[in-house]
């Protein structure tokens, strides 16, 4: 039996509330790594040619918990 064979045979044991994980996981390894890696590239020139001022500006992790209300 082959591997698709087997992977075809287990998806009968398989339950339903886990086929979105599985079909995730699916979908990412035959995804279209060129389509993937031009995608990402936009961007990153996108923010790279942003002309916000602000757009590295850091903030502290205890900055951030005041803002959202969770310190």
């Amino acid at each position: 039996m082959s591997n698709k064979e087997k992977v075809i045979a287990l998806l009968d044991s398989v339950p339903e509330y886990k086929m979105g994980y599985l079909l995730a996981y699916l979908q990412g390894l035959t995804a279209d790594e060129e389509a993937d890696d031009a995608y990402c590239e936009r961007l990153w020139k996108e923010y790279r040619d942003d002309p916000d001022p602000d757009k590295d500006r850091e903030y502290s992790l205890e900055d951030c918990k005041k803002e959202w209300g969770l310190a």
